[in-house]
């Protein structure tokens, strides 16, 4: 592997050979991290990268875009498909991570000012939510939800706060949320109020995709009004990495039958898939990166596939099982477990840190993010709590009878000072289940 890099930059290919062996010697914990297939890699590491092609397919603003135009146009069908959409719905596939795209959306519906609801940092949210050190935060004026005390959405709660605020948008979505979210209420909510509905489903599009939680495109079988389903979202936004196992990329699907006033035209309409088109390009990029186009293709047609439908289910029977052997190790859990990939841990019975944890979990060769829990009285840098999750230990194979095993090796790092004896345990659980 790496012949070319090893001739031409040795140094590169050898942190390249570092990053691959620490990446095979330890438990990935992390819930927005996963392992791409060898296809994966292929295609971002492809000829496609050398192609420039700004615009969209049949529009392009350069000549010799007639591949660039049929990777993104699958890759566009692939999304749809994957997530049983119709014409209704368009996809763009450009925007080059789960930030800018969002930052599309806002600068598509918004104006600078206008009054968005979005989950709170400290409580599970994005950044991209309304942070005060974002774009969005920044430009706009957030009114944010919070979780209860015991770590759970208020939609009764969050309704009060869109009537009495009127925001313009409200987005649904988290970064450390352990729960379902019902994307039914929130929809509701919304049109109660005239919002615009956003999902930011960046974390969960893989469970999504597998039927392992509900989506945010419809309410199929429930709600249905004059015989027909439930549309939910207006725009939904996901990264591909994380649950979804492909490439850093973004999608953005956006209603092509929903129409707001143009920015560019006074008095003209255009649908809400057209504003978004016209933000991503020219608004806050040029060219694509035709290259993850392509790796972003590949892992929706390998999303498509029964084995990940099965993939899906078991990130979420780890989960499940992971939370249940962590409470009875007395650990105690936001929420109190677990109902999709990641869960958080509360730290603050055990004397310990967020980021002490996570440093003398790494120690050990157990890879965790620190992070706040609801309400919590610590810095975002070193706060009370880790959040952890299954997707990329699910992928090396790994199941419920392996998760008391990992359960028991966290435990242990945490509680004990000699870390030689859970080290070699670690080892010998990443050799049984390497990375393919």
């Amino acid at each position: 592997m790496n012949i070319y890099l090893k001739k031409s930059d040795p140094h590169i290919a050898k942190l390249v050979a570092a990053e691959t062996k620490r990446q095979s010697e330890t438990l990935d914990l992390i819930p927005s991290e996963n392992i791409v297939s060898d296809a994966v890699l292929e295609a971002v590491g492809s000829v496609l990268i050398n192609k420039y092609s700004e615009g969209y397919p049949r529009k392009r603003y350069y000549a010799g875009n007639g591949v660039a135009d049929d990777v993104e146009m699958l890759c566009q069908e692939r999304a749809k498909k994957l997530f049983e959409l119709g014409d209704e719905w368009s996809v763009n596939v450009q925007a080059l991570s789960g930030s800018p795209a969002n930052m599309a959306v806002y600068f598509a519906l918004l104006k600078p000012g206008d009054t968005v609801m979005g989950m709170a940092l400290s409580s599970g949210g994005h950044l991209t939510h309304g942070s005060p050190v974002n774009f969005s935060g920044k430009l706009f004026r957030i009114v944010s939800y919070d979780v209860t005390a015991k770590g759970f959405l208020d939609y009764d709660q969050i309704r009060k706060i869109a009537r009495k605020e009127k925001p313009k948008m409200i987005i649904a979505g988290a970064t450390a949320y352990p729960r379902i979210i019902d994307f039914e209420k929130f929809a509701d909510i919304a049109r109660e109020v005239g919002a615009f509905l956003i999902v930011d489903m960046a974390h969960i599009a893989g469970l999504v995709a597998s039927g392992s939680h509900p989506s945010p495109f419809s309410a199929k079988g429930a709600r249905l009004r004059n015989g027909q389903e439930q549309v939910l979202a207006d725009v939904v936004t996901t990264t591909t990495h994380k649950t979804l196992r492909g490439p850093r990329g973004a999608l953005i699907f956006s209603r092509n039958d929903r129409m707001i006033m143009s920015k560019n035209k006074a008095g003209a309409k255009v649908s809400i898939s057209r504003a978004i088109d016209s933000a991503v390009f020219p608004g806050l990029q040029g060219g694509p990166h035709d290259n993850q186009t392509a790796a972003i293709a590949v892992c929706l047609s390998e999303a498509m596939k029964p084995t990940f439908k099965t993939y899906g289910k078991q990130i979420v029977k780890n989960a499940k099982a992971l939370a249940q052997h962590l409470r009875k190790l007395r650990f105690k859990l936001v929420s109190g477990g677990t109902d999709n990939h990641l869960m958080l841990i509360d730290l603050t019975n055990m004397g310990l840190t967020g980021k002490q944890a996570q440093d003398k979990l790494e120690q050990a060769g157990i890879i965790v993010n620190r992070n706040t829990i609801p309400h919590d009285t610590r810095s975002p840098f070193d706060p009370s709590g880790i959040r952890i999750g299954t997707p990329s230990l699910t992928t090396r194979g790994m199941k419920e009878k392996e998760m008391k095993i990992v359960a028991q090796l966290i435990y242990e790092t945490l509680a004990k000072s000699n870390l030689s004896g859970t080290r070699k345990s670690i080892g010998a659980l990443c050799r049984k289940f390497p990375i393919v």
